[in-house]
């Protein structure tokens, strides 16, 4: 049974996999129509975001048993399709949850304290002790969109501090020790900090908004580790400038290539872009926050023991 990895990952999962039997081939550049024409002789695809695992794809994949997605997001397979036609598929969002949450951590700490414009300043010679003064998170509320692996990873980093965490889900009944369910309503009411943790849904698509913004009844740090479209980049600026959002720290933006590997647009072509670069009130990191050494392993072996259930 042949393999087909479309992405590079871990050799781990190299290994593993041809001890259970597999023979492993490996495709990292070709295009989608060039896959299409060979395709038809694979047992499983394992893949990151490269490429679309769409209707057309999956109508030339006739001895398809599984596509495994090594990440969390599945927004790039058309799963229904797949599923209708006995694929099953597989992702592992277990495997960077507690990189993610300690990322966003990381970034919300920076963004209250001025961290990063501090640097900044300092590497230039400039040495402004008020204008960067900060806020603790004590007595704050922090809002999640989403609470699934990696909100309750966040959730559970921030149990350490004085605050309140809330929630509020598609899924009901997802509350624990670590966050308080909610309304979105309420999301909008008592947040002082609003955190992304969704998966790509319709409902998800361009969620931080305009609308979304001006319902908030008091001005609030945003943080996004999920994905960019969540965020409508123009109503975010459009909010920093009008004090609604106090800053904002950005893992992910709408401006990425499908791959996540690069930027859609140069600086010089959008000038939406180029304010989120360059304005002191963004913190931003390449979407690496589930993008550690230990995770890069975590993902891999989370699938494979995903893959081994599929053969029982």
């Amino acid at each position: 049974m042949k393999i087909l990895h479309l992405d590079s990952t871990h050799s781990y999962l190299y290994d593993e996999l041809k001890s259970l039997g597999f023979t492993n081939t490996f495709d990292f550049k070709s295009s989608k129509n060039e896959i299409e024409n060979h395709i038809s002789s694979y047992f499983g695809i394992i893949i990151r975001s490269r490429i679309p695992i769409d209707k057309s794809l999956i109508d030339k994949a006739k001895n398809l048993k599984f596509i495994a997605r090594v990440g969390s997001g599945t927004e790039n397979i058309d799963i229904n399709y797949a599923q209708k036609n006995k694929i099953s598929v597989i992702s592992s969002p277990e495997g960077n949850a507690n990189a993610v949450g300690e990322h966003a951590l990381g970034m919300l700490l920076s963004l209250v304290n001025n961290m990063s414009n501090s640097e900044q300043e300092i590497s230039k010679g400039i040495w402004s002790r008020e204008a960067n003064r900060g806020y603790e998170l004590k007595n704050k509320t922090i809002g999640l969109i989403g609470y699934g692996n990696t909100g309750k990873s966040f959730a559970k980093k921030l149990s350490g501090f004085e605050l309140n965490t809330i929630f509020y889900d598609l899924k009901p009944g997802l509350e624990n020790n670590y966050a308080k369910e909610v309304t979105l309503k309420e999301i909008k009411e008592n947040s002082d900090v609003v955190s992304i943790h969704a998966s790509l849904t319709k409902e998800a698509f361009e969620i931080i908004n305009t609308k979304f913004i001006d319902e908030c009844k008091k001005p609030f740090w945003l943080l996004n580790t999920a994905r960019g479209q969540c965020v409508k980049s123009r109503d975010l600026i459009k909010g920093i400038n009008e004090k609604k959002i106090l800053g904002a720290a950005l893992d992910v933006l709408e401006f990425e290539k499908k791959s996540f590997e690069k930027l859609t647009q140069s600086l010089d072509s959008n000038s939406e872009l180029t304010y989120l670069i360059n304005s002191k009130k963004i913190l931003l990191t390449p979407h690496i926050a589930g993008w550690t050494k230990e995770s890069k392993l975590g993902l891999v072996k989370i699938i494979l023991k995903k893959i081994k259930k599929l053969l029982k």
